[in-house]
């Protein structure tokens, strides 16, 4: 059923979670004007985030997908990128189906998957969820890091996790939209103030209205520790193109970003439930 809207019937927090994602549309004129998508993230900031975390887990949605997968069992990453997510689970996976929409990282990720010393039975899927869910099939634990603020329809994507999931599903997400980080460099180079929504309390509330009740965990990760964001020329080039700058002015950002680079934590959510 839709509404005289024509958007689907759903509760009031899903119908928040839809409005504050849409109010990070960029200005018309600032995004014409953008040398570059604002809204993809390099490759190479991926491919490094995937090597950190391969040689060092970190966080609680690691140990909670280990934990899940004694007996060893099967692992669907959805939206995998380089593999972050699930390649470290490769000691107790029995196969690891990995999707994603861009076929470079996944082509990545099956290189890492290859030098890994064990002998691992990795799928690949190119392709955008929940579309091409029925594409892949059922794996015992299901992974989904640092996608949903990307979607702004959660009911449908949420429920294949779940239907796919035979042990548990696991959502990582950053506790606040990942962009407000951004936003007092949006004040500075345009003058313009953008959203500060939403957050995981919101995809909770969201959860809550599709009958999921999560196992919520919070914790920080050092940006230190990160691979990703210790590389300052590659901090230098993602700030600006997320802000629709030339490259003429990457001087003028890294100025603004030097001021504490390195330190810091990121506030991180991991949500679990049972399918």
């Amino acid at each position: 059923m839709r509404n005289e809207r024509n958007e689907p019937d759903t509760g009031p927090a899903a119908r928040r979670w839809r409005d504050e994602l849409a109010a990070w549309r960029i200005p018309d004129a600032i995004l014409a004007a953008a040398p570059e998508s604002p809204w993809l993230v390099p490759r190479k900031v991926l491919s490094l985030r995937a090597d950190a975390l391969l040689g060092r887990p970190e966080g609680a949605s690691f140990p909670s997908a280990w934990r899940a997968l004694e007996p060893p069992g099967s692992v669907l990453d959805v939206g995998a990128g380089a593999g972050a997510a699930s390649l470290p689970l490769a000691g107790r996976a029995t196969r690891i189906t990995v999707l994603d929409r861009d076929g470079e990282l996944l082509r990545r990720c099956a290189e890492r998957a290859r030098d890994l010393l064990f002998d691992l039975n990795l799928d690949v899927v190119e392709g955008e969820w929940p579309s091409a869910a029925d594409r892949v099939p059922p794996a015992d634990v299901v992974l989904c890091h640092h996608v949903l603020y990307n979607v702004a329809d959660p009911g449908p994507f949420v429920a294949e996790l779940t239907a796919h999931a035979r042990r548990l599903v696991v959502v990582e997400v950053t506790e606040r939209h990942p962009l407000t980080a951004l936003n007092h460099l949006w004040r500075r180079f345009h003058g313009i103030d953008r959203p500060e929504g939403p957050t995981a309390g919101d995809l909770v509330a969201v959860l809550a209205e599709l009958g999921i009740r999560p196992e919520v965990t919070r914790w920080r990760r050092n940006r230190s520790a990160m691979a990703g964001t210790t590389d300052f020329a590659t901090l230098v080039e993602q700030t600006r193109r997320r802000l629709c700058l030339p490259r003429e002015r990457d001087d003028e950002v890294a100025a603004a970003l030097r001021t504490g680079h390195g330190t810091g934590q990121d506030d991180i959510v991991t949500l679990t439930w049972i399918p």
